[in-house]
């Protein structure tokens, strides 16, 4: 008989624990996260980054965060490294979500400002060239569009397709990347 009630209070508590489940609020104007993201750029290159993200109205939101992309020229028989330090600023539209809010579709512009280095700042090569460009600040902006699922209330996945475009330095001027992230909300 003890086994019987048993049984049945098991059987109601996975009941309850298994239907109407309910999920935290989501996109709400002012909450916060804090992002990690990288991923792949042209040129044998890589990027990496860190931002804040602050929810306005209707789903939309501000970005601020900074960069660091690493690429690769082929010079003869070596390598020449460049890296981009920047950091952005920007705002991204709210395109598409599910009923259930776990998908989110965003676009966003962006402003970038940073500093650009051209082989470590070294201007004489192995062989005894000479590069004509060197380290400059560079300044322009970003068209993003990304892709946010939930994977739990306070943690979400990001995929994001992006295109910079940057001018003051010497190497190109359109710089497409391809990344990834993981966003952790605060609120």
């Amino acid at each position: 008989m003890k086994r019987k009630w048993m049984c049945m209070c098991m059987l109601v508590c996975l009941l309850a624990l298994s239907i109407g489940q309910a999920a935290a609020q989501r996109c709400l104007p002012g909450m916060q996260a804090v992002e990690m993201r990288g991923g792949m750029a042209p040129s044998a290159g890589y990027f990496a980054g860190l931002g804040v993200t602050t929810h306005a109205k209707g789903g939309n939101r501000w970005v601020f965060g900074a960069e660091y992309l690493y690429r690769k020229h082929d010079y003869r028989t070596v390598t020449l490294p460049s890296a981009q330090f920047t950091a952005e600023g920007g705002y991204y539209l709210q395109l598409l979500s599910d009923a259930g809010k776990t998908l989110f579709f965003h676009a966003g512009v962006s402003a970038l400002a940073g500093y650009e280095t051209l082989n470590w700042s070294e201007r004489t090569l192995y062989d005894g060239a000479r590069l004509k460009n060197g380290d400059a600040f560079v300044y322009g902006g970003a068209l993003t569009l990304e892709m946010e699922v939930y994977l739990s209330d306070r943690i979400a996945l990001t995929a994001s397709v992006r295109e910079r475009f940057l001018w003051g330095g010497s190497l190109d001027r359109c710089q497409l990347q391809c990344g990834a992230g993981f966003r952790f909300y605060l609120d």
